[in-house]
């Protein structure tokens, strides 16, 4: 690859073209693994960024960049997944080294997809702008993660690293974990020092820093470090930026964290010394493998969103590393919007079926019981209230929607088990992820489609008229991939009672 900026003492010269791995090859760290799926991280790159497969006949394109060094090219992605679903299949190496990820396999804990597998990410679940354009970065949600076991220059046992990652910092939890970096290579715990990535959430498990989180810590296996010392480091603070870089670099008995806002502004360093004062972590034993979304041991019960990360060759300096931030904060990523009608906090709305068969039948509610019912002017007024709904900001994910029933206060639309019910708010993390939403456009070119915040494969839908969050295909007969387009697709009207 092109050089396109060179170190000189404590300053990055850098190029128009420079890119985060220009940057890092000019200071004498080279990325040996970039991941991207929203820009190249070369300033020459003009390949594939990542592959998308459509679920309606099980197509796969590549989607690349619009010119070489430039954004994500959304539209070839949003023109192949029209009036279908699409899941993340490929997440490819920049380098030029084929340190490509792709669906992480079983290993400690198996995944909920086939074979063991863990699920693929919903390629529309994460959308932003850079600089004004549109592109898509990869939304993992539990279940959800992404592995390369077998390598190419990747360090390993305690040769030096460096890695930065681009999370969205308001989306995560306390599962484990939500990783990216260097882990074992047969997917299984290999004991302590055997993994070191970036981890970003919420977890006290093994280790935390001020406040309740979400922090950013070095997973080494065994033990999720925010300083020396296990467990509690007052020097870590809670960083909820909507878009964080997070950074985690490690040298013989040396590790760093630094983070700071990728849209404004440089880095923090919230720990730099020596290797944590616990046994098994001084020499390191890094294996290369290279996880997204999960564990070591496929532990894969994570939350949160990736836009671009890379691993290198060597510890980074600070120069070097605040260069990088600097592109990362000109590349001017912003929240984008998944299309649809406006579903603006506050307001009432009712949502009315667009499946042929089904249009003048509404998501409504009786009891606890979620269904479509028809509903016209002459209905009576408690139908109409249990067709009408106050929009919430997401009770998980305030970008997301949450929906109160208009005659039920309190009572919230949510899934459980699969199923649509209308339930009391009980104030729990797995009820406010249950009720959570995010509205996209509707898959069928009409209204929104409502996906389940944690289970990002599956939208709101009507199934002989009962209300369910169904995927486009599955072992359910309501995720039956027959009609899915439509019975995903809602019109927003206005409410049947104000």
């Amino acid at each position: 690859m092109l050089v396109a900026g060179i170190l000189s003492g404590s300053t990055v010269s850098q190029a128009a073209s420079s890119q985060p791995c220009d940057l890092y090859t000019a200071g004498g760290t080279p990325c040996v693994a970039a991941h991207s799926t929203t820009r190249a991280l070369y300033g020459t790159y003009n390949g594939a960024l990542y592959q998308v497969r459509r679920a309606s006949d099980n197509a796969t394109r590549d989607i690349g960049v619009l010119s070489a060094g430039g954004y994500a090219d959304a539209a070839a992605q949003d023109s192949f997944c029209a009036r279908t679903s699409c899941v993340v299949t490929i997440i490819y190496d920049q380098t030029g080294r084929n340190n490509r990820l792709t669906q992480a396999p079983p290993g400690g804990f198996n995944g909920p997809a086939a074979g063991g597998y863990d699920k693929l990410a919903n390629a529309t679940m994460a959308p932003v702008t850079l600089n004004g354009t549109r592109a898509y970065g990869v939304f993992i949600s539990p279940g959800t993660g992404y592995r390369n076991n077998a390598t190419n220059g990747i360090a390993t046992g305690d040769q030096p690293q460096g890695m930065y990652a681009l999370f969205d910092g308001t989306h995560y939890n306390d599962g484990c974990c939500f990783d990216y970096g260097n882990a074992e290579t047969n997917s299984r715990d290999n004991g302590n020092g055997t993994m070191e990535t970036i981890y970003f959430g919420n977890s006290r498990s093994w280790g935390s820093g001020t406040g309740n989180g979400p922090w950013v810590m070095a997973d080494l296996e065994n033990g999720l470090f925010s300083g020396v010392n296990p467990g509690y480091n007052a020097n870590d603070p809670t960083v909820n930026h909507r878009f964080l870089t997070a950074i985690v670099k490690g040298a013989p008995n040396h590790w760093a964290i630094r983070a700071g806002n990728a849209q404004a502004g440089g880095l923090s360093t919230y720990y730099d010394g020596a290797r944590p004062n616990a046994s098994g972590y001084n020499p390191m034993k890094k294996e290369g493998a290279i996880i997204l979304g999960i564990g070591g041991d496929n532990s894969n019960s994570s939350a949160g969103t990736f836009y671009e990360g890379v691993m290198t060759s060597g510890y980074p300096s600070a120069a070097t590393e605040n260069a990088v931030q600097a592109n990362i904060v000109a590349a001017g990523y912003a929240p984008g919007s998944g299309g649809g009608a406006a579903l603006n906090t506050g307001s009432t709305i009712s949502l009315r079926a667009t499946t042929a068969c089904c249009t003048t039948r509404y998501l409504s509610h009786s009891g606890t019981s979620v269904t479509t019912a028809s509903v016209t002017a002459t209905s009576p007024t408690a139908d109409k209230s249990n067709a009408s709904w106050i929009v919430r900001p997401g009770l998980a994910n305030a970008a997301c929607r949450s929906f109160e029933s208009k005659n039920t206060p309190g009572a919230y639309l949510r899934h459980q088990n699969y199923q649509l019910y209308l339930h009391a708010g009980d104030g729990s993390a797995l009820f406010a992820n249950d009720a959570t939403f995010c509205s996209q456009a509707g898959v069928n070119g009409q209204g929104n489609t409502l996906v389940s915040y944690n289970f990002a494969d599956r939208a709101i839908r009507h199934y002989a008229n009962a209300g369910y969050v169904a995927s486009n295909g599955g072992a359910n007969t309501f995720d039956a991939p027959a009609l899915w387009p439509d019975d995903v697709s809602w019109a927003v009207t206005a409410p049947w009672t104000p």
